[in-house]
């Protein structure tokens, strides 16, 4: 396929396989870059096309093409799938809950937060007396170093 593609319909198919949805790498490993056709059967129509095929103006080659509507298209047809599935497992799965269950989940909910935040002041307060320490140290080391200096000047 070709940035100057006479379809108006491009089939995203590649010898390397079918691209579902927007691309976001070609099968060569390029990124995958937004163009704008300037053909006739096509104009100012968006399209994906691998970046590699791009800079070195490859046409009828098998790196990935795929006009902008279709791939949109391809996404809004994934995402109501994974939307409908995800009710399907919701409504089989009947979870119930009682008063207690609801109010054991928020606890441990609760509990887990304060106790990252506990950890993270934690954390943070021995980071920070290692560092005074260390400061200590140096501190310790240069006053002995003058003590000794001093004697034996002295």
């Amino acid at each position: 396929m070709s940035n100057i593609s006479g379809a108006s319909s491009g089939s995203s198919t590649t010898r390397r396989g079918r691209v579902v949805g927007v691309p976001t790498v070609c099968w060569c490993g390029a990124q995958i870059v937004g163009k704008i056709s300037k053909s006739d059967p096509n104009p100012y129509r968006r399209y994906f096309r691998c970046a590699f095929a791009v800079s070195n103006k490859l046409m009828d080659d098998n790196h990935v093409f795929k006009w902008v509507d279709e791939a949109l298209l391809n996404e809004v047809d994934r995402l109501s799938s994974e939307a409908k599935r995800l009710e399907q497992m919701v409504r089989e799965s009947e979870i119930v809950f009682d008063g207690a269950e609801y109010e054991k989940m928020v606890f441990d909910k609760v509990l887990m937060k304060v106790e990252e935040e506990v950890f993270e002041k934690v954390k943070s307060v021995v980071s920070e007396s290692k560092r005074y320490m260390k400061k200590l140290m140096i501190v310790g080391i240069v006053v002995c170093m003058i003590v000794v200096g001093l004697e034996n000047f002295i």
